[in-house]
């Protein structure tokens, strides 16, 4: 339910557009081309409330470049602040693309830190040692085929190439994060493409240090992702794990989120194919 007197802010969430002018999975029930019109639709309900922001959470794209050039105007529609991080259909691209997808779309560094009204919001580059994202001769694609054998020979439901991990620097820097926040008590969301928690085959690879590191912060409140089109939820520790549905799922159904933020709670109302939570903090 809405917050009323204790409202602070609210912002949007899209996830996983997965754009693309081609003819749909119907196997696997993914309406590439249709996600114009659901961004539209989607950036017409966000214009009509005030926000802060909006985040789309990777994956605008469904790995063909020119895409851009489609799904980018739709996206300067919006009257708010438009903010994007990267996902692995995004890096489906040809090689020679690879260094500029993140130029492509704005993002300031391809993992980034902002606060806004008492909140901070971390945001993950979680393609970052990956069999997709790297150029093929940058020492962190030899990671993540080290770190997917690995996973792979434990049998580890999240062994999958469609996955990824964090740097080691990156995951010190998200821990630096969480500590600066909370010196100014600062709450704190973190974005990513990817899930953690609860247990998925679509899970980041490193996916145990990260959800210590959120664990053992008492300011790290949330956890937002997508990358598992079907969605997800679960709370361990004081940290509640959303992963938002994908855009790109269905002919005609919608997902999106308004999320609103609240003294003592998050709410977040879903459209479409998205469900509304109410998360006490």
């Amino acid at each position: 339910m809405p917050c009323s007197d204790t409202f602070l802010f609210r912002f949007g969430i899209i996830a996983d557009p997965q754009y693309a002018a081609i003819a749909p999975n119907a196997a696997m029930d993914r309406y590439y081309a249709n996600s114009l019109a659901k961004l539209v639709e989607a950036i017409e309900v966000f214009n009509a409330q005030e926000l802060s922001f909006v985040m789309t959470l990777g994956d605008i794209i469904d790995g063909i470049w020119e895409s851009f050039d489609d799904v980018l105007p739709v996206y300067e529609k919006l009257r708010h602040e438009n903010l994007f991080l990267l996902g692995n259909h995004d890096f489906a691209v040809p090689a020679e693309h690879l260094a500029a997808v993140s130029t492509r779309l704005g993002l300031p560094s391809p993992y980034y830190a902002f606060s806004h009204r008492g909140w901070r919001f971390v945001v993950l580059d979680g393609n970052e040692v990956s069999t997709c994202a790297p150029p093929a001769d940058h020492p962190y694609r030899q990671m993540a085929a080290e770190r997917l054998a690995a996973l792979t020979a434990r049998g580890a439901v999240n062994a999958h190439p469609w996955n990824a991990s964090l740097s080691d620097e990156q995951f010190a820097w998200l821990a630096a994060q969480l500590d600066a926040a909370e010196a100014v008590r600062e709450r704190v969301i973190v974005m990513n493409h990817y899930p953690v928690y609860p247990p998925n085959e679509h899970d980041m690879w490193d996916r145990e240090r990260i959800i210590d590191l959120l664990c053992g912060h008492d300011n790290a409140v949330a956890y937002f992702c997508g990358h598992n089109h079907a969605g997800n939820y679960g709370k361990t520790g004081g940290c509640h794990f959303v992963n938002f549905k994908g855009m790109v799922e269905t002919e005609t159904e919608n997902a999106f989120a308004i999320v609103e933020v609240c003294e003592g709670r998050l709410e977040i109302r879903g459209f479409g194919r998205e469900e509304s939570l109410s998360l006490a903090l």
